[in-house]
């Protein structure tokens, strides 16, 4: 063994690129100091050393944002702590908008920007070019600066960080290659190298490229795959300001840099060349790829069209590099599901720089504390799916990722890669009915269902899109006769055992141990009174239960109750999704169309809200269960996959004389949110208490046991009156030009700003555009402090008149659904 390696460590770090030197040095600031990096030749020789080293704020959600403004705070004092040089300078940063749809991007963005306390300000024509004197104007249409962006030298920052790391006992080897994670009894206990084995109590794959094949040695589920990412360095121009903010041109696939008086441009362009998916190099390092001027040429024109400078400045570099992407573009932080112990932070999609320091931070909290210290389900590895790390998936995927950084952030919008791959048994009856399809974790869902002579594909806008009208019908057909939804997506879990009762009552904020045949909504909480999970568990006989969530957090809900499910306690969990698809029966006429070809009595008094058994549809049994997510009267069908053609087949011929009509998930979520029904991810998440999400009503305070969280929710209980609380909310306007509110809008009281929307859409019932959110006030939310202000939403820097209420606007009483 290698005198240099240590026997054990608390924690050892593969890879030593920015993020992995981040971990480290916010390791031993939480006081962990028995770290050791593991580089498997020079730190930042796989990714990093190539950066463009741009460093941005403004991210799709406020924690996001929240961890790239700390990641500035902490450059901006890096190179004072440790004497390394860091290149960071602070320009700022300007985005361009070359059409009106991209224009509207960037001024929600700035908007969202406002409501996360970010310095950014919406400039026109003339500011640009006061600021950009050397670039051609045409065709751009506004754009947006936010003065506190910057660059910084990606290296120098690496060897910063490490500094920092050492500084505080940390090892940073590099020539010590990491041949084997040791895990034995689902847990990580250390690792193999070229040089020795290390003990470990934790290991975190920071392995950039490196990382899916790393992960899957060990059966932990990495999805990323690496693409050639290119961009130019020109000769030094004289002409160029030194002090020129960083230049985004999205609508050109480009942005710029100034370099020490030389012009970086670089690209993501829409369709990326994938690279390394038959596998890398051992001895890769520092390593560039062939240029490929006929791939980055319609790049570099439009660079010269938009900078006139670079048509007489020679190109002193011509560079590409591998970098990897993740299948939506978002990277991979946390503890794996599948092996105890193993954390990962990979898969950063080009914003692993301005990413680095929020990462470092987070992971090292979540290690130290056992929980991250913020909401950062986004980024979680537990929203991957087992089949994304199919190598001929993620390929396919990643092409078209790298080239959604810049590409339209559409309300919406569909990948368009990797497509049909989990598909219901439904799936033929729905395309055959105009159903326009979307995909969530690889499920082919129907979204709307074209009609009218509407063109059966997404015409995308910020505003209405072409599917509003076909929408309005499945809502007024939902309102007065009933729909159909294909929910086969939604996750199930069977859950079985003589101690089933007691692990799900521990897990649960609510009381499970009812009646078979009965239906709990509930939350999974955290120690913090957080809600981790939104679901609902039905009784089936005394051992036996349903667990039902969303398609989302599938692989996220099942880790949650098998990591709280003693070792000792006989209670097996089992995931049935696959087997058991879900038609939803829904409306006013739904009980008697399902009366119809069920023979049994659906009446309130035999088969109340809240109730689940089983009855006979043709010649099936399926379990029906009386529950509702979009706000009217009906029921969910549960049934064996080879039954699912033959009863679907039953209820569409039945449903002719009901006005049965199908129905997607766009009506399902604009009737959840005139309900105001919470969407785990979006309106509640790990740092939202039942609570303050209004949930209260699905707490049972005295139930035997207690649950995970009751302490820290009866703590809060007690104080009162809540300084947060989620509200419903509407524009005033409710004409055809009513904007739509999506999320992170910023939600202002008497004009001054109190919160944020979370989701939003246009309510077709109630014929409102509709938001759902949180608002603050540090002396209690209440219903007069709501009514006594005046309300107003910002949407793409222009602010809206608001109704602001605690109940939802449509059937607040639940009266329709309980008829």
């Amino acid at each position: 063994m290698s005198k240099s390696l240590p026997q054990r460590a608390d924690v050892v770090i593969i890879g030593g690129g920015i993020v992995g030197c981040s971990i480290a040095y916010h390791l031993t600031k939480e006081g962990i100091t028995n770290v050791v990096v593991l580089e498997r030749k020079q730190l930042t020789s796989g990714t990093t050393w190539h950066a463009a080293g741009l460093v941005g704020q403004l991210r799709a959600t406020r924690n996001l944002t929240e961890l790239a403004k700390y990641t500035t705070t902490l450059f901006e004092g890096l190179e004072k702590e440790t004497g390394q040089a860091t290149g960071f300078k602070q320009n700022g940063s300007i985005s361009i908008a070359l059409s009106d749809g991209r224009l509207e991007e960037l001024m929600r963005g700035a908007s969202m920007a406002k409501s996360f306390g970010l310095d950014v300000q919406v400039i026109s024509n003339d500011e640009i070019r006061e600021r950009l004197p050397h670039y051609n104007m045409e065709n751009v249409k506004g754009g947006v600066f936010l003065p506190k962006d910057g660059q910084v030298n990606p290296i120098d920052v690496t060897q910063a960080l490490a500094a920092g790391a050492r500084s505080r006992g940390a090892k940073v080897l590099e020539n010590t290659k990491v041949t084997r994670v040791l895990v034995k009894n689902g847990h990580a206990y250390g690792v193999e190298t070229t040089e020795g084995t290390i003990l470990a109590d934790k290991v975190v794959v920071a392995s950039g490229m490196w990382s899916r094949d790393l992960g899957r040695s060990i059966s932990v589920n990495i999805p990323l795959h690496a693409c050639e990412h290119f961009y130019i360095v020109s000769e030094p121009i004289a002409e160029l300001p030194r002090n020129m903010p960083v230049v985004r041109v999205p609508d050109e696939c480009t942005y710029y840099k100034e370099d020490a008086g030389k012009l970086m441009v670089g690209a993501f362009e829409p369709k990326a060349k994938p690279w390394g998916g038959g596998g890398i190099d051992e001895e890769h390092a520092f390593v560039t790829l062939p240029e490929d001027m006929d791939h980055f040429e319609p790049i570099l024109t439009s660079a010269i069209n938009r900078v006139p400078l670079l048509e007489t400045a020679g190109i002193q570099l011509f560079f590409n590099g591998p970098e990897s992407f993740t299948p939506d573009v978002r990277y991979y932080l946390g503890e794996a599901p599948e092996v105890k112990n193993v954390y990962v932070a990979t898969g950063f999609n080009s914003i692993g720089i301005q990413s680095s320091g929020g990462a470092g931070l987070v992971l090292s909290k979540w290690i130290s504390n056992g929980h991250p210290p913020m909401d950062v389900s986004g980024i979680d590895i537990r929203r991957i799916h087992p089949f994304q790390s199919v190598k001929s998936y993620v390929r396919e995927r990643a092409s078209e990722s790298l080239g959604l950084l810049y590409a339209m952030h559409w309300p919406y919008r569909q990948a368009e890669t990797a497509r049909g791959i989990r598909r219901s048994p439904l799936y033929s009856y729905v395309k055959d009915l105009g159903a326009v399809f979307g995909e969530v974790n690889g499920w082919e869902r129907p979204n709307w269902y074209a009609r009218d002579g509407v063109k059966p594909e997404y015409e995308y806008s910020y505003g209405r899109q072409n599917w509003f009208p076909c929408a309005d019908h499945e809502a007024k057909s939902l309102m007065t006769n009933c729909a159909f939804f294909d929910q086969s997506s939604f996750a199930k879990y069977s859950v079985e055992g003589r101690d089933a009762c007691m692990v799900l009552n521990h897990v649960s904020a609510a009381n499970v141990d009812v009646e078979p045949g009965r239906i709990v909504y509930t939350q999974w909480l955290n120690e913090r009174g957080g809600i981790e999970a939104d679901l609902t568990v039905t009784r089936l006989d005394e051992q036996k239960f349903l667990v039902v969530t969303g398609a989302a957090p599938q692989t996220r809900d099942m880790a949650w109750l098998k990591r709280h499910t003693p070792s000792d306690a006989n209670c097996v969990a089992t995931d049935i999704t696959s087997g058991l698809p879900m038609i939803a029966i829904m409306g006013p006429k739904s009980r008697a169309l399902l009366e119809k070809v069920s023979g049994a009595d659906l009446s309130s008094a035999a088969f109340p809200f809240g109730t689940s058994k089983e009855i006979e549809i043709g010649y099936a049994r399926v379990r029906a269960s009386r529950i509702t997510y979009v706000g009217e009267l009906g029921w969910e069908l549960y049934i064996p996959t080879e039954f699912t053609a033959h009863v679907f087949e039953t209820l569409w011929a039945a449903g002719k004389d009901f006005g049965l009509t199908p129905a997607g998930m766009h009506t399902m979520n604009n009737c959840r949110t005139e309900k105001a029904y919470r969407h785990w991810g979006h309106d509640i998440a790990d740092e939202d208490t039942p609570l303050e999400a209004g949930m209260g009503f699905a707490v049972s305070w005295d139930k035997p046991g207690g649950f995970i969280g009751k302490e820290a929710l009866a703590r809060q209980k007690a104080q009162g009156t809540l300084p947060k609380r989620f509200v419903c909310l509407a524009l005033e306007d409710n004409s055809a030009s009513a904007p739509m509110i999506y999320h992170e809008e910023p939600i202002y009281r008497n004009g001054v700003i109190v919160g944020s929307t979370t989701s939003g859409a246009w309510g077709h019932r109630v014929n409102l555009s509709l938001g759902l959110g949180y608002v603050k006030n540090d002396a209690g939310v209440t219903k007069d402090w709501i009514e006594s202000g005046t309300w107003e939403v910002e949407l793409a820097w222009k602010r809206y008149a608001a109704k602001v209420q605690l109940q939802s606007f449509y059937d607040p009483k639940g009266e329709r659904i309980k008829a």
